[in-house]
């Protein structure tokens, strides 16, 4: 009875085994490598369950998501003989598993070491090749541009793609950063005095020349009222000699115009009017 229990039991255990030996887990932050007598002959890319052949076949994870590799720390020489301290780090990736595999043994420190190589070697021939003043005012952006520049597609080789280099500090050794910095203030106080020199002569040209525009404006409206006040003039004399040429128009204007007299006599709080009875005011209120 013993022997008839044992049996499926060990059976049943060891259909398990190799039930559990033939499922694979992929996870979405993963790859896996299936491997027949060490030949990658498939990679499961997608998250989920799938199978392989038990004994004969055997999987491997690697990484399937943005990876961080932080360089040490390391002195750099500028152009001009200048020395820098360089503290960066490299964002990356397993672009193609297969290659990463078969190149560097699916190995993370592997890949790690060709990063850091060829990092490390951009970062020293760009900023070999830029002054320190240069490698300053590049900070935000430039430097960490040339650098990926610089690398290209190297790491595309081993199955890599390197998304970005990013410089967490880039500074001057203690001995001469003081140094450094008051010559960087005093060229940038020169720089800043030049384009202020330059801004305010600009800014007396420019008002010379609206004064100039302002006097041939102001001569051309002086001329162009003169014309129009001549016109005017030419105009009202013209009325004036019609008016005197007509009688009965003639009448009416001397009767406009004494009635202006009048009133141009009677000024202040005095409105009295005397007249001679042969005044030309007095005919009007006489009727002759």
């Amino acid at each position: 009875m013993k022997k008839k229990i044992v049996i499926p039991v060990i059976i049943v255990i060891a259909a398990l085994l190799i039930i559990n030996s033939n499922i694979i887990i992929t996870y979405p932050n993963e790859y896996t490598i299936i491997k027949q007598f060490g030949k990658i002959v498939d990679i499961r890319e997608e998250a989920g369950l799938s199978f392989k052949i038990p004994f004969i076949q055997s999987a491997e994870k690697i990484e399937n998501e943005v990876l961080l590799y932080d360089l040490a720390v390391s002195d750099v020489m500028t152009k001009d003989k200048k020395s820098m301290i360089a503290d960066c780090f490299a964002l990356w990736r397993i672009a193609d598993p297969q290659k990463y595999t078969q190149t560097l043994s699916a190995q993370k420190s592997n890949a790690e070491f060709r990063i850091d190589t060829i990092v490390y070697n951009s970062l020293k021939n760009v900023i070999s090749s830029m002054s320190q003043e240069e490698v300053i005012s590049g900070r935000d952006g430039e430097l960490a541009q040339a650098i990926m520049d610089n690398i290209g597609d190297t790491l595309s080789q081993y199955g890599i793609e390197l998304l970005a280099v990013e410089t967490k500090s880039l500074d001057l050794p203690d001995e001469n950063k003081d140094a450094v910095y008051e010559r960087m203030i005093s060229e940038r106080n020169n720089i800043a005095a030049t384009y202020q020199a330059e801004g305010e002569e600009e800014a007396k040209e420019i008002s010379n020349k609206t004064k100039a525009e302002i006097i041939v404006m102001q001569s051309e409206a002086d001329a162009s009222a003169e014309e129009i006040i001549a016109k005017g003039e030419a105009e009202y004399m013209r009325i004036l000699s019609e008016a005197y040429n007509d009688p009965e128009k003639a009448d009416f204007y001397l009767f406009l115009r004494s009635l202006d007299a009048a009133k141009a006599t009677m000024t202040g709080n005095n409105k009295t009017l005397i007249i001679d009875e042969t005044s030309p005011i007095a005919q009007i209120f006489y009727g002759y």
